[in-house]
């Protein structure tokens, strides 16, 4: 199980729910975890493909090809500008 955190005015009405505890099987990364589940995700895939999101996985700055684990939290949050402020590092 997976508890994923959604935050920021833009990424909110992406989602039906802010907070989520989803299913995870294997050790997929956080793009693949993202894209395998579009009913629910399906609205922040825009983000992702832009280099937008910026994750946290248990309160570390991570990147989308962190790979997932049992138990794990992973927060999402929108990085409007990444050229200026700095989310490209994270996201390439």
């Amino acid at each position: 199980m997976v508890t994923v955190r959604v935050f920021g005015q833009n990424l909110l009405p992406c989602v039906e729910d802010p907070e989520m505890e989803c299913e995870l099987t294997g050790t997929p990364t956080v793009r693949e975890f993202l894209e395998g589940d579009p009913e629910k995700f399906g609205g922040l895939l825009e983000f992702l493909k832009k280099g937008e999101l910026m994750v946290t996985l248990n309160q570390k700055i991570s990147t989308l090809e962190t790979k997932l684990k049992d138990g794990d939290v992973l927060k999402l949050t929108h990085q409007f500008n990444p050229t200026l402020e700095g989310a490209m590092w994270q996201n390439p």
